[in-house]
């Protein structure tokens, strides 16, 4: 099965939350076929912001959203 990972991330409402704070204004960094393709753009893209504590950087298990059960 492939299991595809999606990177995005923007500025947030709360730094304590995944609160968007303009969904406009999401980024989607992109779509990866795997785990550590994803974590290396998801640090990429989150290394970029490090100093601005309202930009947040997440991975979605796109595979788990797509099949639940698998």
């Amino acid at each position: 099965m492939q299991k595809l990972h999606l990177v995005m991330g923007g500025r947030v409402s709360n730094p304590q939350t995944l609160e968007f704070a303009d969904l406009d204004k999401v980024e989607v960094v992109g779509i990866y076929p795997d785990y550590d393709s994803a974590v290396k753009a998801w640090r990429s893209a989150a290394q970029r912001t490090v100093d601005d504590a309202e930009m947040r950087y997440v991975v979605v298990h796109l595979h788990k959203l797509l099949t639940p059960e698998g």
